[in-house]
């Protein structure tokens, strides 16, 4: 379990989560590891629900832990905010029964969820600076993005369920996934904590970031929980086999 020791008691410690998923699971083992680590604020990037059997148990915990949540395109489309045109079938279907399964209470709250934010001395958005729905895979498209970033030097980011971060630095971008940085004063960063409830890197453990406000230090984290659960309740809700399946291969 990790710890962090800092060097003043007006250091802020991070947890910074990101594409949940209605993966009640992987949030849970995912809370735990936060909470050993005493961390000052938990905060979500953004698509709480969407894919998993469990939108309301999600919403409620990130509800109830996170100091700040943002929307993302899934909770957007799932509160009935946008629909979910763009969406592939699978994807649809899934959002479509999470809007059916979400109670008043958990749509108003993630209608009135933010899709970007200023934090301290740095920023957050679900998937850009540009539009809260691009994506951002390769070094081209994040030098546009970094390219926005004026006052602050480093922005979180979701949506692409892969870990790494990109790294602007005398007009050259280069992509990383090491596990730990630290934030230079010469650079700009766009860092992706990757997915707890649905990862996309071929890695299928949760997946989430600390990030020591002080010391400008990033640490990634991946866990195993319980792939098998929560791949049987989503075939119990009746959601397509290969939301199940995917679980248990990170794709």
């Amino acid at each position: 379990m990790l710890r962090f020791r800092r060097k003043t008691v007006l250091a802020m410690l991070y947890a910074i989560i990101s594409d949940i998923h209605g993966n009640l699971e992987a949030l849970t083992r995912t809370l735990e590891e936060i909470d050993g680590a005493g961390v000052d604020k938990i905060i979500c990037l953004g698509d709480i629900v969407g894919y998993g059997a469990n939108p309301n148990e999600c919403v409620e915990t990130v509800q109830d832990r996170c100091e700040l949540s943002l929307v993302g395109n899934h909770d957007s489309a799932a509160c009935g905010t946008t629909e979910p045109t763009s969406f592939n079938p699978m994807a649809r279907d899934a959002v479509l029964w999470t809007r059916r399964m979400l109670t008043e209470e958990n749509t108003q709250y993630l209608q009135n969820l933010p899709s970007s934010s200023e934090v301290e001395n740095f920023l957050i958005v679900h998937g850009a600076i540009s539009h809260p729905d691009r994506y951002v895979h390769t070094p081209y498209d994040a030098y546009n993005e970094l390219k926005l970033l004026e006052e602050k030097d480093t922005c979180f980011f979701g949506h692409t369920h892969v870990m790494g971060y990109f790294v602007l630095k005398e007009e050259k971008v280069d992509n990383f996934t090491d596990l730990e940085l630290y934030i230079e004063p010469d650079a700009k960063y766009f860092i992706n904590p990757g997915s707890v409830g649905q990862p996309r890197d071929r890695n299928p453990k949760a997946s989430f970031l600390f990030f020591d406000g002080e010391n400008k230090h990033v640490k990634f984290v991946r866990l195993d929980y319980d792939i098998p659960n929560a791949q049987r309740k989503i075939l119990d809700a009746g959601l397509d086999q290969r939301l199940a399946t995917r679980l248990g291969y990170g794709i």
